[in-house]
């Protein structure tokens, strides 16, 4: 899930998870630690008008959100696709 205001995007994911990155194309796939509170994954970023692929690092097994469509990666797996808006 994700919660979009004029200047950011908190991205948001429940789940008893020891750790969970967040990677995306806004920065060549680095991962991103995710911050934990009470069994929610939260990370809040800026981000530039565009279309972005991502997914969550969850224990080491690839997620999508459920709230965003997906597209193939050439990994064989899927990304969420999420379009920032001008």
């Amino acid at each position: 899930m994700i919660k979009k205001n004029p200047k950011s995007i908190t991205f948001i994911l429940q789940t008893d998870a020891k750790k969970v990155n967040i990677k995306g194309s806004w920065n060549g796939w680095e991962a991103e630690p995710m911050i934990q509170k009470n069994g929610v994954f939260t990370k809040t970023k800026r981000l530039k008008p565009g279309t972005y692929e991502f997914g969550y690092e969850v224990d080491g097994r690839w997620l999508t959100d459920e709230t965003l469509p997906t597209t193939p990666s050439p990994y064989g797996s899927l990304n969420s696709v999420l379009k920032v808006e001008p």
